[in-house]
């Protein structure tokens, strides 16, 4: 709600749409129905309030998530569409060069260790963690996740949702976890000193840990833990490798558009490393909009990818402090790929446009 108007607008492909709005006359009545739905509290207006509606659209299930929060003008609600049935859970699909999709897939073969997927919120960490265990998940491998909150349902796999209200908590659940004699483990997100120092301890008894973390490219996520307290040589022995994702949205193939340029502004504004890419005129693929993509010009979304892997040089770095910058500089030499060089490719492939890539890696 805003001075005078209620708006209802849509976030498709990471976008927002502003869609015809109703009278601001009908807020209360629009908020308490919500509430009703989600099983929420319909006198409550001072606070925030979580929760969740499913629905059942033919043979879809549709899991909304409900955040109601008090502003100035009224209470204010994010509706979040998950759709159990639409989720992709191939690795094949999410973006992957195919000789890092190779690399990572023999990274979770490993018995123990800890993979970090790391990136913003919406970047598509879960979609990622979820594959990753799917493809894991088999009759011989008992897999257990603690997450917040549990986003899909994969058969097969004991998912837990944290409830600090009772002391059930990331760290507290994943102490509780290892009793469980699992194989593979899911933490939903490190957030504390006290979840990475279980996480580190679960991997070294010989537990392959997955979680996320929140930084804008793979060599940050070593000195995030550093900076939580984690000691060096902890991350050196448990840390096996580390993801940083971005989502942009993928040209619409029907109505996308060739055209040719020079790269040198873009190699400049992406900071590519030298002798990476071609100088001199490129052709990169704008937007246009036709009916197929409703005059978007887009059609969906994928990811891209960063992988480190920690290798000797990169411990050695780690257990000396070195900056993140260092770190990245020694990981590139090695052969890394980084975000802006993998969204690159996928612009020059026609998959994505150059400014989606600069848009979703300009900080990273």
């Amino acid at each position: 709600p805003f001075e005078g108007q209620l708006l209802v607008r849509y976030r498709v492909d990471g976008v927002l749409h502003e869609a015809s709005s109703p009278p601001s006359n009908l807020h209360a009545a629009i908020i308490s129905r919500i509430k009703i739905m989600a099983d929420l509290d319909i006198s409550e207006r001072r606070t925030t309030q979580d929760g969740r509606i499913q629905i059942k659209l033919g043979s879809r299930e549709i899991d909304i998530r409900v955040s109601i929060m008090p502003t100035v003008w009224g209470e204010n609600v994010v509706m979040r569409l998950l759709d159990k049935t639409a989720l992709m859970l191939d690795l094949t699909d999410l973006g992957f060069e195919p000789e890092m999709l190779k690399t990572y897939l023999e990274l979770i073969k490993a018995t123990h260790g800890i993979v970090l997927i790391t990136g913003p919120t919406g970047s598509g960490k879960t979609t990622t963690l979820y594959s990753s265990l799917s493809l894991l998940n088999t009759q011989d491998v008992k897999i257990i996740t603690i997450e917040d909150p549990v986003e899909y349902q994969i058969a097969g796999i004991n998912q837990i949702h944290v409830n600090p209200k009772v002391g059930l908590t990331f760290a507290s659940g994943l102490r509780s976890i290892l009793r469980q004699d699992p194989d593979k483990v899911m933490v939903g997100e490190i957030r504390d000193l006290e979840t990475a120092e279980t996480a580190v301890q679960a991997s070294l008894t010989g537990h392959l840990v997955f979680s996320t973390l929140h930084t804008n490219d793979a060599p940050s996520a070593v000195t995030r833990l550093i900076d939580m307290g984690v000691e060096p040589y902890l991350i050196t022995s448990s840390v096996i490798g580390i993801i940083a994702q971005r989502l942009v949205r993928v040209l619409c193939p029907n109505c996308r558009q060739a055209y040719e340029t020079d790269a040198e502004e873009y190699i400049e504004r992406l900071m590519l490393p030298e002798g990476s890419v071609k100088k001199g005129k490129q052709t990169y693929y704008k937007a246009v909009g036709c009916d197929e993509c409703r005059g978007t010009g887009f059609k969906g979304r994928i990811s891209l990818f960063e992988l480190m892997i920690t290798t000797e040089e990169i411990k050695k770095l780690t257990l000396q402090r070195a900056a993140s910058y260092e770190i990245k500089k020694e990981a590139v030499k090695e052969g890394m790929i980084t975000l802006q060089q993998d969204g690159w490719k996928k612009a020059c492939a026609g998959i994505t446009t150059i400014e989606e890539v600069l848009r979703v890696t300009e900080e990273a």
